[in-house]
Parts: C-alpha cells; sequence; structure tokens
C-alpha cells in the first residue's frame, strides 16, 4: 500500500520506534483532535485488515466499518469508535509483530497507544465503571482478600456457582471466568521464614549476579509458589536473591483502564525503591512478563526525560531472560536430574513485546529428552477482560487456538510465564491438566 499522500513506502521496512506518550500535554485529552485521529487510523486499518486474527478490536471494526451505508470508516458513527477501544486491551502485538505503518513509516499508526489516549481521556470523563476501578486495584483488594479468614471466604465464594451468577448479575463478573485464589501466607511471609543461602554474589560480563525481585501483587498474594521456585533455580545456579524491601502495583492494571495519574502514583513508589537496589549492585527481575514490560517500555514512554526511571529501565529483566545472560556467560547449570518430556509452551504477548526472544523455551531446550513446542498466539485474558461478563466469552474464543492446540498434542506439560494466561487456557480445556509455571518445571528438571 502507498502513502495516502505522496506515494511512498518511506520507513515501512525500519525497525519500530515509539514516540514518548504525551500524557501530561493538555491537549493529549482533546476529544475532538482525538476522534480525527481515531478516524484516519480506523481507515488505515481498514483498507489493510492484518490484524483481524489478533483480538477483537480488529474484528468490531470491521464489523462496524462493513454493516455501514458506505462500507467506509465514514459511515461508523463516531460513538461507535467507542466499540474498538472496549476490546483493546493493549497487548501490543498489533504494533510489534503485524502492522506495516508504525513509525517510523510516516503513517505513523500506533494503534495501542492511540487506544490509550482514549481510555485516558474517557476516564478523565469519569466514565469507568466502578467494576473496573475496583478490578484494576489490586494493591487494595490483595490487602483485604489476603486477610486469613477473608481469603478463605473470598476463595470459597469465587468458586461457589450460585454466588457466581449473583456476582454476574450485580457487578458483571463472568460466572464461568477463573478467578486468582488468594493466599494469606503470601509470599513475603513465607521468604521470612525462609532460612537464607549464603551465596557470593558472581558477577558475569551481562549479569551482576545479584538479583532483586519486584514480586508483584500477583506474584506475592495469588502465586507465591511461583516466585518460590523462581527463587530455587536462582539460587541454584550462584545467584544471590533477595526482595525488594516495599512495592506498589507495577502500574499495568491502571494503564489499561486509562488512569495515568495512578501509574505515576506507582511510579513515585517504586522507582526510588528499584533505584536504590540498582545503585547497590543489585539486577532486577520480575516474575510476571506485564510488570517487567510496564518499566521496561511504558512507565519510560511515559516520563522519558526521567534519568531514574531509565536507571530502572536498564536493570530490569525478565527472569528467563536474566537465565539466557547467565548461560551466555558460563554461569548456568546445565546438570539436569529429570527430563521434562514434550512441553507445549504459550508465551504470553507482554513478553514477546519486549524483543528478547524465546528465552524461556532456549533454557527448557536445554534440558535433555525434552521438546518444546510454542504457540505464539494471544490468550486473551489480559488480568480484567476474561473475567468481564461482557467479554469473557470473547476471550475464550481468542483463546481457542492455543486450547485447541494443546488439546490436539500429547504432551506431558502445558505452560505460560503469565501465570493469568495459563489460568485461561486451563480454563478453556476443562480436562483436569493444570497449567505449570516454567519456573516448577525448571526446578524440577533441577532436582531441587
Amino acid at each position: 500500500m502507498n502513502d495516502q499522500n505522496t506515494g511512498k513506502r518511506e520507513g515501512s521496512l525500519d525497525a519500530p520506534i515509539r514516540h514518548p506518550i504525551k500524557w501530561q500535554d493538555p491537549e493529549y485529552y482533546n476529544e475532538t483532535d482525538l476522534f480525527k485521529e481515531l478516524e484516519r487510523v480506523y481507515d488505515i486499518c481498514h483498507g489493510c485488515r492484518r490484524c483481524v486474527s489478533l483480538c477483537n478490536a480488529f474484528p468490531t471494526l470491521f464489523d462496524l466499518v462493513d454493516e455501514s451505508l458506505t462500507m467506509e470508516v465514514d459511515g461508523v458513527a463516531k460513538e461507535d469508535y467507542w466499540k474498538v477501544v472496549d476490546h483493546c486491551y493493549l497487548c501490543d502485538l498489533c504494533y510489534m509483530t503485524k502492522c506495516p505503518y508504525v513509525p517510523p513509516h510516516e503513517w505513523n499508526v500506533d494503534f495501542p497507544h492511540l487506544m490509550l489516549q482514549a481510555k485516558a481521556i474517557r476516564h478523565e470523563q469519569g466514565r469507568d465503571k466502578l467494576r473496573d476501578k475496583v478490578l484494576t486495584s489490586t494493591d487494595a483488594i490483595g490487602s483485604i482478600a489476603g486477610i486469613p479468614v477473608i481469603a478463605q471466604t473470598v476463595n470459597a465464594v469465587n468458586k461457589n456457582s450460585l454466588a457466581r451468577k449473583v456476582m454476574d448479575k450485580t457487578i458483571g463478573i463472568h460466572p464461568d471466568a477463573k478467578l486468582p485464589e488468594f493466599h494469606s501466607n503470601n509470599l513475603r511471609k513465607r521468604y521470612a521464614k525462609k532460612q537464607k543461602t549464603d551465596i557470593k554474589a558472581d558477577a558475569g560480563q551481562y549479569t551482576r549476579g545479584r538479583v532483586a525481585i519486584f514480586v508483584t501483587c500477583y506474584g506475592n498474594k495469588n502465586a507465591p509458589q511461583i516466585v518460590e521456585d523462581l527463587i530455587a533455580v536462582f539460587e541454584h545456579n550462584g545467584i544471590e536473591v533477595r526482595l525488594t524491601d516495599s512495592e506498589q502495583c507495577c502500574g499495568m492494571p491502571k494503564l489499561e483502564l486509562g488512569d495515568l495519574k495512578a501509574v505515576e502514583q506507582s511510579r513515585d513508589f517504586n522507582i526510588p525503591e528499584l533505584v536504590k537496589l540498582v545503585d547497590d549492585g543489585w539486577d532486577i527481575i520480575a516474575p510476571v512478563p506485564s510488570c517487567v514490560l510496564m518499566f521496561k517500555q511504558e512507565i519510560p514512554l511515559m516520563f522519558p526525560s526521567d534519568t531514574q526511571v531509565q536507571k530502572v529501565q536498564d536493570a530490569i529483566y525478565d527472569p528467563f531472560e536474566y537465565l539466557s545472560l547467565r548461560h551466555k556467560e558460563g554461569k548456568l547449570k546445565t546438570e539436569f536430574k529429570k527430563s521434562l518430556g514434550k512441553v507445549a509452551y504459550h508465551a504470553p504477548c507482554h513478553q514477546r513485546v519486549q524483543n528478547i526472544g524465546l528465552k524461556t523455551r532456549d533454557i527448557l531446550a536445554l534440558v535433555p529428552d525434552t521438546s518444546i513446542d510454542v504457540i505464539e498466539r494471544c490468550s486473551g485474558h489480559d488480568g480484567t477482560y476474561a473475567v468481564k461478563s461482557e467479554f469473557h466469552n470473547i476471550s475464550m474464543k481468542i483463546c481457542r487456538p492455543v486450547v485447541n492446540k494443546i488439546r490436539h498434542a500429547t504432551v506431558d506439560h502445558y505452560i505460560s510465564d503469565c501465570p493469568m494466561a495459563g489460568d485461561q487456557i486451563e480454563n478453556g480445556l476443562k480436562n483436569g491438566n493444570h497449567a505449570e509455571s516454567p519456573f516448577t518445571l525448571l526446578r524440577q528438571a533441577y532436582g531441587i
């Protein structure tokens, strides 16, 4: 496709770049300008349609166009533009894997960040649902639901079919959505009781051999065993491990809501804590890909001139990216006691768009008599999208190709770096087999 005005294709073969998010500029919230840009980008997407299989935002747009009187974007009611926004959960796959018109192409299409701007404007207008505000307040939910008696009650209610039907009718939580379990004996409590190992940091060319874990709200309250397995694997490889002293949510749930001031508040708390660790000689990792992506991409784009943010950006790693660097330095142990057999590995979107390659696959493939079948399709979960009544069935449809590939394969394990994606896949399979963590499998292979 040629440029609309010049007939040129400038920039189409260059590596994608991201422009800073100008969310602090009052003009960012100009709804008239937003709708002009939505119409421009929607028209480009309509003429291309390469992203139709990624999520439901694009089928929604194309259906609106095809069902209009003109069968062009100019025939779509402006109010219906929001229907497309509703289905974008900022997975970034269209930008990173499909769209030929991303910057530096002169058409300058950044669909996810345009959707973010729309969400931010809607948030500023006070149009968010109460349910969505609650679901994205992960620290507050975890603090309350993590209290011992309350945790037991919440977990029981979440598994009760009658209670779930009531939740569907009253607050819009789909009865079939799998909700995360809350652990009162959270990761921080477990780690405080853990007998600390005496490991002397072994620095390499790329890594310092000392890792501080940004546990994340999910890793602390919802999936502590996964982080325990991660710690065991790192310590087995002679990496000194500690937790951050304190932390708040990385900000990804609020980003997806468009509450950018809440993201700023998270930054104001987390970045000074992480910078102190970096200055003290620690590398940073987080067990959930979305949290790593926030510090690698979204927060730096929101605060492009903040040198402290940039320092954390340069020091944070995906866990398997870190292990891969250790292996490159000749510092990863490759003596495994147990093979893993055939593994179906779902590579989550927010890890794929970090441009680090398939490091989880590469490390697990070091285990003898182990084969890794990679599935590079979105699970459709998004953290909150899959649990909402109006979107759950669509999210399961997005996940269907992943589920079908696992269902029709004979595998010993199926895994995802994202525990929420693992839950979504498990919910689709409904065969009694549980999703596992790559950290858990690697720990099993080491026999530790």
